[in-house]
C-alpha cells in the first residue's frame, strides 16, 4: 500500500512525535511505501501568531502540497497524526479531492477541548465537552493562557464543526483507548467511525531492573504531574534514587522544587536508546499524570521492558495499569498517597519479579508490533473498502 503520513511536530518533542515515527517505521518494515509530510511548530515565532491562527483553520499551502504529493506518488490512503496548528484540516479536503480515504489518529482531546487535556488549574475540566462552541475555554483562556490564541483554536474547531468536516471528511478515527473513544462519542463524533488501536513500541528485549531506581520520563509540564512526584518525594521513605528524564516549560521551577531533596537526578532530554537503557534498569516507572492522557508511549515502553508502573488512577491509566498486577495505583494528585506507594514498593525478590512478569505479558498481549500492525491493517482495510463504495 502507498500511504501518506502527515504530522505537525511539536515545539517540545514528545510522545506524539515518537508515535508517528514508530508507525512510519512499522509500515515500512512490512513493505509499505510511506511518504511523510511534516510541519514543525519550532518555525512559529511571535510575529506569526496572527497568521498561524488563520492558517490553523485553513492552510491553502498545505492543501495544495498534499494534493500534489498524492497525485505524484499515487498514494492510496492518508494517515494523519497531528494537523494543529500549521497543517490544518484543509488536508482532509485535499485527500477527498484526490479520491483517497483519511484515517485520523486521536492522540489528545484537542477537538473536544481547546487545551487538548481536559485540565484547568490542575483539575479535570469537561466544561466544553459537547458544547456547540467551546465558550468556557475563552473565559478561562485555556490555550496558552491567551484569549486570542484560545479564540483561534475555538474558531478552528467551530468552523469545521459547522462545515461538517469532522463527520464527512474523515473515514475513521483511531482512539488509543476505549476511554478516549467514549469521550469523543460524548463530544458528538460518530461512534461508527471511531475504532480503538493502541500505539506500539519496538521490542528491544526485557530489562533487568538491576539499577533498582525509580524513573520518570515525560514532558516537564503541569499535566504530566512531575510536581506531584517531587511533592511525594519529600516524605517518601525510600533509599532508591529518582531519575527524571525530559524537558519542558516547567523544568526550571521543578529543578528549584527539587533543591535539597535527596537522590534526585535531572537528566534532561536524552536519546531514545538512553531512555530504553534507563527503563530496562529501573525498578519502576512513576507515572503521576494528572490528566486523562491518550496512551503514553512511555507506559508501553515500560511494559515492553517488564518494568512495572506506579501510576495515578485517572482516566484510562487506571485500566492500563492494573493495581497489584503490573504496577500500583495512587490517587491522582495526592502526594501523600504516592509517597506511601513509593515507600512500600517491593524490593528485589518474588514480589517485584511477579510485577515484572505481568508487565511484560501485558506488552505481548496488547502492544507488540505484530498485534498493533494487525489492528492498523484492519482499520486501513475498512477505510479503503468504504472509499471504494463512495
Amino acid at each position: 500500500m502507498n500511504i501518506l503520513v502527515v504530522h505537525n511536530r511539536y515545539a517540545y518533542a514528545g510522545g506524539e512525535d515518537e508515535a508517528c515515527a514508530t508507525e512510519v517505521e512499522l509500515l515500512r518494515r512490512h513493505g509499505h511505501t510511506v511518504v511523510v509530510y511534516t510541519q514543525d511548530n519550532r518555525t512559529i515565532d511571535g510575529a506569526k501568531r496572527w497568521s498561524t491562527g488563520i492558517r490553523s483553520i485553513w492552510s491553502t499551502e498545505d492543501h495544495a502540497t498534499v494534493r500534489r504529493l498524492i497525485a505524484k506518488n499515487k498514494l492510496e490512503l492518508m494517515s494523519v497524526h497531528n494537523f494543529f496548528p500549521l497543517v490544518s484540516p484543509s488536508i482532509y479536503y485535499a485527500a477527498r479531492a484526490e479520491g483517497i480515504p483519511v484515517v485520523q489518529t486521536l492522540h489528545n482531546y484537542r477537538l473536544l477541548c481547546p487545551a487538548a487535556t481536559f485540565l484547568r488549574e490542575g483539575k479535570i475540566c469537561e466544561d466544553c465537552l459537547g458544547k456547540a462552541i467551546a465558550w468556557p475555554s475563552l473565559i478561562h483562556k485555556c490555550y496558552r493562557k491567551s484569549f486570542m490564541q484560545t479564540g483561534a483554536v475555538v474558531g478552528m474547531i467551530t468552523a469545521h464543526k459547522m462545515l461538517g468536516t469532522w463527520r464527512r471528511q474523515v473515514d475513521y478515527y483511531i482512539a488509543l483507548t476505549p476511554f478516549m473513544r467514549d469521550k469523543f462519542i460524548a463530544g458528538g463524533f460518530p461512534p461508527e467511525r471511531i475504532v480503538v488501536k493502541p500505539n506500539s513500541v519496538e521490542d528491544t528485549g526485557v530489562g533487568s531492573g538491576d539499577a533498582d531506581n525509580f524513573l520518570f520520563v515525560g514532558r516537564l509540564s503541569e499535566e504530566k504531574g512531575a510536581a506531584v512526584l517531587l511533592g511525594a518525594w519529600k516524605t517518601a521513605r525510600t533509599s532508591r534514587k529518582l531519575k527524571i528524564i525530559g524537558t519542558g516549560p516547567d523544568e526550571m521551577s521543578l529543578r528549584a522544587m527539587a533543591t535539597g531533596l535527596p537522590n534526585v537526578e535531572f537528566m534532561g532530554q536524552v536519546s531514545a536508546e538512553r531512555v530504553r537503557a534507563e527503563m530496562s534498569q529501573a525498578a519502576a516507572l512513576v507515572f503521576p499524570s494528572i490528566w486523562y492522557e491518550g496512551l503514553s508511549r512511555v507506559m508501553i515502553e515500560a511494559f515492553s521492558k517488564g518494568t512495572p508502573i506506579i501510576a495515578s488512577d485517572v482516566g484510562p491509566i487506571s485500566t492500563i495499569v492494573k493495581d497489584g498486577q503490573n504496577g500500583m495505583h495512587f490517587r491522582v494528585g495526592d502526594c501523600a498517597d504516592l509517597a506511601g506507594k513509593l515507600s512500600s514498593f517491593p524490593a528485589a525478590g518474588e514480589g517485584l519479579a511477579g510485577l515484572r512478569r505481568s508487565a511484560r505479558k501485558e506488552y505481548e498481549r496488547c502492544y507488540s508490533d505484530e498485534v498493533v500492525y494487525g489492528k492498523l491493517m484492519e482499520i486501513y482495510g475498512l477505510a479503503m473498502e468504504g472509499n471504494s463504495r463512495g
